[in-house]
């Protein structure tokens, strides 16, 4: 009976391989580059050019917070030459694909060297490896620029011990992108500087935490840190509360996920909808054309002006 079991798994295995070799066409002598999350998949293209082939693990549409892997992402990864997740807190997962995969691919953890926030809170991560309810530990480390140059050199550093060869090409790619950076957190800086309100409500779940403490804003979410979390009938009503008492004149949605939170504060209040864009991922028309991180945040600039009344 168990010799039968592992033949048929090692039968599913083969035909998964096949699958995944059919799809995916792979180009020798190219660095092979996995990413979980939007915004490491565009560092790593910035920083990889055309020395290197760098994957989406998480489909276009697709909400990361409920992404459940796949086989056939356990084997895309293990043919990977480098490996790039968020944090523990945002793919909980990447142990368990890491561990299926086997030790081909360098991994890298983006949030080395970045300090970890609590939801709403100025705490950073204990380091004791537990995710507190009571204000879980902000995994959207990507939405403060300056952790996004320490992300950049955290996969930089791993692309240069894996193809040595090309390091002057690689660094001199991750000093240009972090020149980019740089530049649009002095774009946040001067266009969210002198604004009517301080106050944005998001009718997302709470993602913008990183954003909001850098430029010195007041931010609060319907959801929790998790999507699936429904907001109370109470929470709801001390929004909607908030929203009049503030005079805010919009309340952001987000992406991919259902704005019917939003658009009920919106009757509610006769509050604007605009959207913030938290660039965990994109849909399939936005991949499909190129979109960019650094467009993306470009456009939520121009919505948070909007919204904040901006000068």
């Amino acid at each position: 009976m168990r010799t039968a079991l592992v033949l048929c798994m090692l039968l599913l295995i083969s035909v998964l391989l096949a699958s995944c070799a059919e799809r995916e066409q792979h180009h020798p002598g190219k660095l092979q580059v996995v990413t979980t999350l939007f915004p490491l998949y565009d560092f790593a293209r910035q920083i990889g050019g055309d020395k290197a082939e760098v994957r989406l693990l998480l489909p276009p549409g697709v909400e990361p917070h409920s992404f459940e892997p796949r086989p056939d992402d356990i084997i895309r990864v293990s043919r990977a030459d480098v490996f790039v997740f968020t944090n523990r807190y945002m793919e909980p997962w990447a142990a368990k694909i890491m561990d299926a995969a086997g030790k081909k691919a360098l991994t890298v953890d983006a949030s080395r060297g970045v300090t970890l926030y609590r939801a709403g809170a100025e705490h950073a991560d204990s380091g004791d490896g537990h995710d507190h309810r009571a204000g879980g530990f902000d995994p959207h480390i990507w939405l403060d620029f300056d952790n996004d140059r320490i992300i950049v050199d955290n996969i930089l550093a791993a692309f240069v011990a894996k193809d040595p060869s090309h390091r002057d090409y690689y660094t001199a790619n991750a000093a240009a992108y972090k020149a980019k950076l740089a530049e649009l957190d002095q774009r946040f800086k001067e266009g969210l500087a002198r604004c009517a309100t301080r106050d944005f409500l998001h009718g997302g779940h709470y993602a913008f935490g990183y954003l909001a403490r850098r430029y010195n804003l007041h931010y609060q979410s319907a959801y929790a840190l998790n999507a699936d979390a429904e907001p109370t009938a109470g929470q709801l009503t001390g929004l909607i509360r908030q929203m009049r008492q503030t005079g805010l004149k919009y309340i952001y949605t987000e992406e991919l996920l259902n704005p019917r939170v939003a658009e009920m504060i919106a009757r509610e209040t006769g509050a604007g909808l605009l959207r913030l864009h938290g660039a965990h991922n994109v849909s399939k028309a936005d991949f499909d054309r190129g979109v960019t991180f650094i467009s993306l945040m470009e456009e939520n600039l121009r919505n948070l002006r909007t919204g904040l009344q901006c000068q």
